[in-house]
């Protein structure tokens, strides 16, 4: 083994992979650190194009790694774009599933043919990007899918199937989008209860049966079952009988894991002089504005409205006017992320007279430490997409939500928070500067939005239970570790 010392050679070696967009990228990081604090040699696979919008962001340091944590990059099969922003996500989709195999299973075997780190032990990878497991099983190792979306939203899209046996989707033509066909009821799957076809994933929403974005998803949640096992940031009490529902279909082990930074805190409280340089390791591909968080500390304690719809939702030049003076005549703080992309075919044009008016409420910013914002006591509601690291941040940081979710577990997502978790309200796919100045007023200073804010603080104590050490996710995290990725010998 050339130069590889004996303990080196035993030291496991995971390859994690997360799907090239923002939010997978931030968790499957997560789940890398979590591995490498556990004694794992960490291969972390990025695009290229991704690699390089990460050196621009943070700069060639946050990319260097450490001798046992270190990044690799393949293709993504697509021109680079013309801007820096996430690349069309039905392309990427397509492309992934079609071409990252090849460099994927070569960079697996230069690998485990170099001398001086240990051979690879294991793969995680993002549940969709499932042609991993492919690899996995040439070179002999357990794989484990990480699926970044919810537990309802993920038993959703295994139940794209039967919404297809049962003649549901797709849609016979257009005029089912508006026509009162979305309120239909689902209450057959295990599990979840109250959903509306409208609160299903919205890949359903198609009348094309080829539609990309609804094939990709059935695809890889039918895979789900030929992993070693499935883990998801979520914990037990917020989604028990989703968890039991999918536990009961899937014949890998099913673990939930998370709030994956609050099993992160667990390690960077107690070990703070031994995490390895970890810290100075990040993922966000848009450069951060911290300056943010000096704002928020002038401001009284939940007084401050955070506005950020995510790293992949597009507006429009009317909603981004509706949103502002909604915000504008709610006459509360309020920090908007406004990133480059935001709205459609345009640069984000705010009014002049919506700057004007609100220049000692409100500040704007193009991205920032999201998780720091909404640990910050002075942020007393979220005004989100729903994605589900947002959702779960927001549970973290006990804040209760505005959804207007855009696509994809989304819809999920906020029919959880408003219905089951307690935590929030939606605002009208079609938004008007009304309905949101009335919303904003009445989580920051009506009786729902005290109700919601204390939801969210049980929520908050739930979680970190869940992550503390003996807590199921704690638990759970080191099941799976032990039981999984461990299991099998070290192939050498």
């Amino acid at each position: 083994m050339g130069s590889i010392g004996v303990q080196e050679e035993k030291k496991p070696h995971a390859v994690c992979i997360p799907f090239p967009a923002q939010g997978h990228i931030n968790s499957m990081l997560k789940v890398a650190k979590l591995l490498h604090h556990r004694g794992f040699h960490i291969t972390f696979v990025n695009t290229e194009f991704n690699h390089k919008r990460l050196l621009k962001s943070r700069g060639p340091d946050s990319v260097k790694g450490l001798p046992d944590f270190q990044f690799h990059t393949i293709p993504d099969g697509l021109p680079p774009p013309d801007i820096d922003a996430t690349q069309d996500i039905p392309s990427l989709c397509h492309s992934t599933q079609t071409t990252c195999l090849l460099p994927f299973r070569n960079l697996l075997s230069k690998l485990n043919a170099a001398a001086d780190i240990p051979p690879v032990t294991c793969i995680v990878s993002d549940g969709i990007m499932s042609f991993t497991l492919q690899a996995a099983e040439e070179i002999g190792v357990p794989e484990v899918l990480f699926w970044t979306t919810s537990a309802c939203g993920f038993l959703a899209y295994m139940h794209y199937p039967h919404l297809m046996e049962r003649g549901l989707t797709p849609l016979k033509d257009a005029s089912y989008l508006t026509n009162g066909y979305l309120d239909t009821t689902i209450d057959w799957i295990p599990g979840m209860k109250d959903i509306r076809f409208r609160d299903i994933p919205s890949f359903v929403r198609t009348t094309d049966r080829n539609d990309i974005m609804f094939d990709f998803h059935m695809g890889e949640a039918a895979r789900a079952p030929k992993a070693t096992a499935v883990i998801l940031n979520t914990f037990d009490a917020l989604e028990q009988d989703v968890l039991d529902s999918l536990s009961a279909m899937l014949l890998p082990r099913v673990y939930s894991i998370g709030p994956l930074q609050q099993l992160l805190n667990q390690i960077q409280d107690h070990d703070d002089d031994d995490d390895g340089g970890l810290k100075s390791i990040g993922s966000n591909l848009w450069r951060q504005e911290p300056e943010c968080l000096d704002w928020l500390s002038t401001k009284e304690p939940s007084s401050v409205v955070y506005v950020n719809f995510g790293s992949i939702t597009v507006i429009t030049p009317h909603q981004l006017v509706e949103f502002a003076w909604g915000l504008a005549n709610s006459d509360q703080n309020f920090l908007w992320i406004i990133r480059p992309n935001l709205v459609a075919g345009d640069s984000a044009q705010l009014p002049p007279e919506f700057l004007t008016q609100t220049k000692e409420k409100g500040i704007l910013a193009s991205w920032c430490p999201q998780e720091e914002v909404l640990n910050h006591p002075a942020v007393g509601c979220f005004l989100t997409h729903s994605g589900w690291n947002s959702t779960l941040e927001s549970i973290s940081g006990g804040v209760p939500v505005l959804c207007w979710p855009f696509f994809g577990d989304q819809q999920t997502n906020c029919r959880y928070s408003c219905v089951h978790w307690g935590i929030g309200e939606e605002i009208n796919d079609d938004v008007k500067r009304e309905d949101v100045e009335r919303a904003v007023r009445e989580m920051m200073m009506g009786e729902r939005g005290k109700e919601m804010k204390a939801k969210a603080m049980e929520w908050k104590k739930e979680a970190e239970e869940a992550t503390a050490p003996g807590g199921s996710s704690h638990v759970n995290f080191d099941n799976m570790v032990n039981h999984v990725l461990l299991a099998t010998p070290t192939f050498v």
